[in-house]
């Protein structure tokens, strides 16, 4: 992805150095053409390809969010016996067994 931008940049850089060192070109045109050939379109190509990379990580900021606030320290460490740690009480759903 850098790879084209540089590219392209690049380019317009050259295209803006003909434009200023031209007989008839001018430092505002070469300017101009910098800007609006290059460094305008390129940030928002940018931005647009960056646009997946920014969700993943919002998405995993989310998970690693809401996965905190759902495993208290004390539910995710085992007890001292052989035992698998049980539920926290505050849970909103209750456990359901049979009835003896």
């Amino acid at each position: 992805m850098y790879l084209i931008i540089l590219a392209w940049l690049y380019v317009t850089l050259l295209m803006a150095l003909v434009e200023a060192f031209s007989t008839q070109g001018t430092v505002m045109g070469a300017i101009i053409t910098f800007m609006l050939y290059g460094a305008l379109p390129m940030s928002l190509v940018a931005y647009l390809m960056g646009t997946p990379l920014r969700r993943k990580a919002q998405r995993r900021t989310e998970e690693a969010s809401s996965g905190q606030q759902l495993m208290p320290d004390s539910v995710s460490e085992p007890d001292a016996g052989s035992h698998a740690p049980g539920l926290a009480k505050d849970t909103a759903v209750a456990a359901v067994r049979k009835e003896p």
